[in-house]
């Protein structure tokens, strides 16, 4: 009896299995707070009015696809849709006072809603009330996401006595975005500049292989569980880094100061 303890000590490590709908009352949705809200707010403020800018797109320029074990995968690595957390970095870089963003991602909505607004106006009111003029942006945020490197780090380690073993094993990727700056008026390029974020995978586990009744019949149980950070979640930090830095960056060039 004695030789089945360290499998029935082993065995009440493994978690229990939840059902769908207790792992959806456990986990409810939560609204995604900036990785690096603390840096962007604490940007001095600028000296003078919010820039005018605006951001078309900010797409994938890699390529990757998702890492997969099997065949290959038709999902992409990071994410297709990254200025709308180019627009949200904007928005609150120091308080919401350096950068008045101006959409375009959307631009031939907006105008058709503005052709369908002027249309009823006057066919159907007497009045009719002029649209303002939509405004335009001073500079342009280019660049998208630039780098997806796969295990530049992997390691790990393992050991195993009389059947019972266990394991641990890491693996380190890592993203890189890419912003710069353009002057609309002529197209120069103001200032470019480049972060990047590690995304890190932790996986630990353990196993028994046990021979009992004499060698005639085998026990072998196996745990373990996996970490891996979102890779979401580090492209949208690597995004507000580059964003914190190109404000700094404009400051040491002198195309914008602080108002301290």
């Amino acid at each position: 009896m004695w030789k089945l303890l360290p499998i029935l000590l082993l065995a009440g490590c493994s978690y229990t299995m939840k059902s769908p709908e207790a792992l959806l009352d456990s986990n409810p949705p939560a609204v995604q707070d900036n990785p690096m809200a603390a840096e962007l707010r604490d940007i001095p403020a600028i000296n003078g009015p919010a820039m005018t800018i605006g951001v078309y797109s900010f797409t994938d320029k890699t390529g990757q696809r998702a890492p997969t074990d099997g065949a290959a995968s038709l999902s992409s690595a990071v994410t297709q849709g990254a200025e709308v957390w180019v627009i949200d970095a904007l928005l609150d870089a120091g308080g919401g006072n350096w950068f008045e963003v101006m959409e375009r991602g959307g631009m031939d909505n907006i105008i058709k809603e503005r052709q369908l607004i002027r249309s009823t106006r006057e066919n159907y009111e007497q009045e009719t009330t002029p649209l303002q003029p939509m405004k335009f942006a001073g500079i342009l945020l280019e660049g998208g996401i630039i780098g997806y490197d796969s295990n530049t780090t992997t390691g790990g380690s393992g050991a195993r006595y009389f059947g019972i073993g266990a394991s641990t094993e890491y693996r380190v990727d890592t993203v890189t975005v890419g912003m710069r700056i353009v002057s609309v008026s002529t197209g120069r390029v103001l200032l470019s500049v480049a972060a990047e974020k590690s995304i890190a995978s932790h996986r630990t586990g353990a196993d028994v292989f046990k021979f009992i009744e004499l060698g005639t019949e085998v026990v072998e149980i196996e745990t373990g569980y996996t970490v891996n950070e979102p890779t979401n979640i580090a492209v949208r930090s690597a995004i507000e880094a580059t964003v914190i830095e190109m404000i700094y960056e404009g400051v040491r060039k002198g195309l914008w100061n602080f108002k301290e």
